[in-house]
């Protein structure tokens, strides 16, 4: 059992270390790629020559970083089969399907264009040319629709039925899949997110470029046209953000309560802006959770709920079985129910599986949603860590509040007083707002997947149950490979960035 456990606890290490690789990559790819069809678009219309050496600069970026990306992307998928093959097993008819899509259609689309984009200069037509920057653009983030559409389909599984004749999930319906509001949502927050940390990328190299070399003529329009592509971004980020929390509340309510640090709810649940958690807190003892907090009265049920004194459930809350909406009792299905449920449905399957008994597949049926909960016998064990989820949500917060002053401050300066940008702290400022974009990133998928811990699949499939029958020192073994490849890819493409930035004529 307790190698059972490392192989688990080694398999999510190594799937979390390449997943925030490849989201180093991910997200300036969809930020640049849209920046970069923004300033050709500008270049073509008005013939600039200097924007036009801007836009041939910043494609070389691009090139750079969305190789990267697609090197962690290719491992992070064969994971899939590597480490998690009982996932893949088990909904495989499901969550392949966006996979594939994106593979054959997406991902083709965009490495077909992106090819004209880098190369196509003087060989193609202006026109031609400027639409396979669109296209590229366009590309990146049908691609990162289709891998959002498996991801939140894993954090609300919807569209399907399970099929016990051969142990797998099987979609029932593609739109429900394709179309649920928690997929629309993660698409539009993740991309227009990536708008933004683009945008501060661009505007720190910039600056940069400003301070060391004096390059203001050069660095000065893309400040302008960065600006504005991730003021849009982060101010729609922000809106999107609060249909997440809205469909998380409904969705995935624990996770909610993880993100805010709430064991006890009630009405006019308040928001914490600023706090620290007790360390002691644990689902056993009464400790006061917080060692310091400051709220916002009433805000979080507003969000959650669009009414300042609705009831927010908290985490004891869940675990026995209360909430409420407009004064009406719902999730009254404790965690002592759920486990009991799946167990009985663990149980008919086991039957089924022997006698083939209608009964035994009606038993199924009637538990199936509470599967999961029957590989659990304490509650304790399905609360995801609140410190985790809590520091990663309120970082993300406060980040994104920040990137919303800085793009305002940096257009305003650009348009105004572009002399502040040459001076050494406005530069400072600007280049140290990359690691805060970055981090406000990372933390946001932090946020997202360790809060819906312990879960793979939703209520249906817990982690410890999705691995594949590896030995923990293979896992091993490959983790500390995958670190050292990561990290020097990651150097390399540091190294390729600042040769590039100190060489630009």
């Amino acid at each position: 059992m307790s190698d059972l456990i490392s192989v688990v606890d080694w398999s999510r290490w190594q799937f979390a270390l390449t997943a925030m690789y490849h989201w180093l990559f991910v997200p300036l790819t969809l930020g640049l790629s849209v920046i970069v069809a923004v300033m050709e678009t500008i270049a073509y219309k008005n013939g600039s020559e200097q924007i036009n050496k801007l836009v041939r600069f910043w494609t070389k970026i691009f090139a750079v970083n969305f190789v990267c990306g697609v090197a962690t992307g290719i491992i992070l998928e064969f994971e899939f089969g590597t480490n998690w093959s009982n996932y893949s097993w088990f909904v495989g008819d499901i969550f392949g399907a966006p996979l594939a899509i994106e593979g054959l259609f997406a991902f083709f689309l965009e490495s077909t264009f992106v090819v004209v984009m880098v190369l196509g200069w003087g060989r193609v037509s202006k026109k031609f040319h400027l639409t396979s920057t669109w296209l590229t653009a366009i590309g990146a983030m049908i691609s990162a629709l289709w891998i959002l559409v498996a991801n939140a389909w894993m954090q609300y599984p919807v569209g399907m039925t399970f099929n016990p004749d051969t142990m797998r999930n099987e979609m029932t319906s593609f739109w429900s899949v394709a179309l649920s509001p928690v997929a629309i949502n993660k698409l539009i927050h993740a991309v227009t997110s990536s708008w933004a940390l683009g945008g501060i990328f661009v505007i720190g190299v910039s600056c940069y470029m400003m301070r060391r070399r004096r390059e203001t003529a050069f660095a000065l329009p893309a400040v302008k046209v960065a600006g504005w592509v991730g003021l849009t971004g982060i101010l729609i980020t922000c809106m999107s953000g609060h249909s997440s929390a809205v469909d998380v509340s409904r969705t995935q309510p624990m996770k909610l309560a993880a993100m805010e640090g709430l064991w006890n709810g009630g009405n006019s649940t308040e928001l914490v802006a600023f706090g620290i958690l007790n360390p002691e807190k644990t689902y056993a003892n009464d400790v006061d959770p917080y060692k310091f907090k400051i709220g916002l009265p009433g805000a979080l049920s507003w969000i959650a709920r669009g009414d300042s004194k609705a009831f927010i459930p908290g985490i004891y809350d869940i675990i026995d079985g209360r909430d409420e909406v407009n004064g009406e009792p719902v999730n009254t299905v404790s965690y002592a129910e759920r486990m009991e449920r799946g167990a009985a449905a663990r149980a008919a399957l086991a039957s089924y599986a022997e006698t083939h008994a209608q009964a035994d597949l009606d038993a199924l049926h009637a538990d199936y949603p509470y599967f999961g909960y029957g590989y659990y016998t304490d509650a304790a064990d399905l609360i995801p860590p609140v410190g985790l989820t809590f520091y990663a949500f309120h970082i993300m917060v406060l980040l994104g509040g920040y990137m919303v002053a800085f793009f305002v401050v940096a257009l305003l300066l650009a348009y105004r007083a572009d002399r502040w940008l040459k001076t050494l702290g406005a530069s400072w400022i600007g280049m140290l707002s990359i690691v805060a974009a970055w981090c406000c990133s990372q933390a946001g998928w932090i946020c997202a997947e360790v809060g819906r811990q312990p879960w793979v699949i939703q209520d249906i499939m817990p982690t410890r149950a999705a691995i594949s029958a590896l030995s923990a020192s293979s896992v091993q073994l490959t983790f500390w490979l995958f670190a050292a490849v990561f990290t020097m890819l990651l150097f390399a493409e540091i190294t390729i960035l600042f040769t590039k930035v100190n060489t630009e004529k």
